[in-house]
């Protein structure tokens, strides 16, 4: 009777590991499933959101679609910021906050440790075709899609080699017309928005 009271005992303790491991890691290496509504949204269609920015300068806009409870983004925080640190003289830089939650510009700032323009306006999702998060979008100085995808295949942005929002940052301000990404980069991974179903 006890060693069948330890072998449940066990049985139980790794499902549980199981569960934790599906609910923290693999859960999140998985497509996001795409909302049934989606519109799509292809590199060179117009997308005007640079006048909910005000900005009268002509260097091309990076959108960071960020979710503060979804752990994808909350690991992509250090990469974002050096991002911003490596380009913010050549490019404008916000976040796009897509919760359910109230936050404050500031509360999101201090989060990121950057003075940089916040967005609370979820519509944007839609212009850019975004459906999860961490997405970047980043936009030409003609307010064209230029990129909509993953940072990294990585969840924790460590693989250097697939710094795909990276990539297309550099591509663009080296006036490539176009770049070929594979379906790690272009295919959402990570938390689905808020007000989408499964």
């Amino acid at each position: 009777m006890r060693k069948w009271t330890v072998v449940i005992w066990l049985i139980l303790i790794f499902g549980g590991i199981i569960a934790l491991f599906w609910r923290n890691e693999w859960v999140y290496s998985l497509p996001t499933p795409i909302p049934k509504n989606y519109a799509v949204v292809n590199p060179g269609d117009h997308i005007d959101i640079a006048a909910k920015l005000n900005l009268n300068n002509n260097k091309p806009l990076f959108l960071h679609f960020f979710n503060p409870d979804c752990p994808c983004s909350r690991f992509n925080i250090p990469h974002f910021k050096s991002l911003v640190k490596q380009y913010g003289n050549e490019a404008n830089f916000a976040i796009v906050i897509m919760s359910n939650k109230d936050y404050t510009e500031k509360e999101i700032q201090k989060k990121f440790d950057l003075s940089i323009p916040v967005l609370f306006d979820t519509s944007i999702a839609v212009l850019c075709g975004v459906y999860s998060t961490p997405q970047a979008v980043v936009i030409d100085a003609n307010n064209k899609l230029y990129y909509r995808g993953n940072y990294n295949r990585s969840r924790y942005c460590t693989d250097k080699k697939s710094n795909y929002a990276q990539m297309a940052l550099d591509s663009l301000l080296q006036n490539k017309t176009s770049i070929t990404f594979n379906q790690f980069a272009l295919k959402a991974y990570g938390c689905q928005l808020p007000k989408c179903t499964k």
